[in-house]
């Protein structure tokens, strides 16, 4: 039998520095969290998702569209506590976890099946892409003191996969702990466990300001 599969979308935030909804921007006719939806539906791998937003966001969506189980759980006043709420929601049968930021539509498949793959041979995978260019050190005033070396620099993106122990177990730490993190590789981090970054093949930008929603809205979906 092939192993289940959770995926949870975090839709959670409040999009502060966009000044609006991001989530419910439209591009090509949609909005946003259902392009992010539709790449985990028809993903053959994902057995069930969980959306975590309001109830006005989760109306955003076509419930005709849920080919597979697809539920709304209620997020958390930080990034991490939302995810926490997703995995307290989670199928007990779950053996891998996946989580994703639903301010990023573009994933593609072959970089969902990717990640999955690279999950079930290391417990733990992230997709990520190689820093390219120059970086710099600068002082308080924003005048460059030093280069940075990009060997070995990667920028971490989403979605991000466990072992279903290792991810609820790493969130237990940080829970009883009161620490907090900005995504699941650095949560693992706080119990030892360390995550195979893989290279994206295909942008997969996360939606931020109002420019990245500009750039998006160039791309046919």
């Amino acid at each position: 039998m092939k192993p289940e599969i959770s995926a949870i979308l975090v839709a959670a935030g409040s999009s502060q520095r966009m000044g609006f909804d991001k989530l419910a921007a439209q591009l090509d006719g949609k909005p946003v969290l259902a392009h992010t939806l539709k790449a985990f539906l028809t993903c053959e791998a994902i057995t069930e998702i969980l959306v975590i937003c309001s109830p006005e966001r989760f109306e955003l969506l076509d419930p005709s569209t849920f080919i597979k189980p697809v539920r709304r759980v209620d997020g958390g006043a930080e990034r991490h506590l939302s995810v926490a709420n997703g995995l307290a929601a989670i199928s007990g049968h779950a053996e891998f976890i996946l989580i994703h930021d639903a301010a990023r539509p573009l994933v593609s498949q072959a970089d969902i099946l990717a990640t999955l793959s690279a999950a079930r041979t290391h417990g733990a995978a992230s997709l990520a892409r190689r820093v390219t260019e120059t970086l710099k050190r600068t002082d308080s005033e924003g005048l460059t003191e030093s280069p940075v070396s990009r060997e070995n620099l990667w920028l971490v993106e989403t979605p991000q996969v466990f072992k279903a122990d290792l991810v609820q177990s790493a969130y237990r730490h940080i829970l009883e702990e009161g620490l907090s993190v900005t995504d699941e590789t650095s949560a693992l981090e706080t119990i030892s466990v360390k995550t195979q970054l893989i290279a994206s093949t295909s942008p997969n930008p996360k939606i931020t300001t109002p420019a990245d929603l500009e750039a998006l809205c160039q791309v046919k979906f």
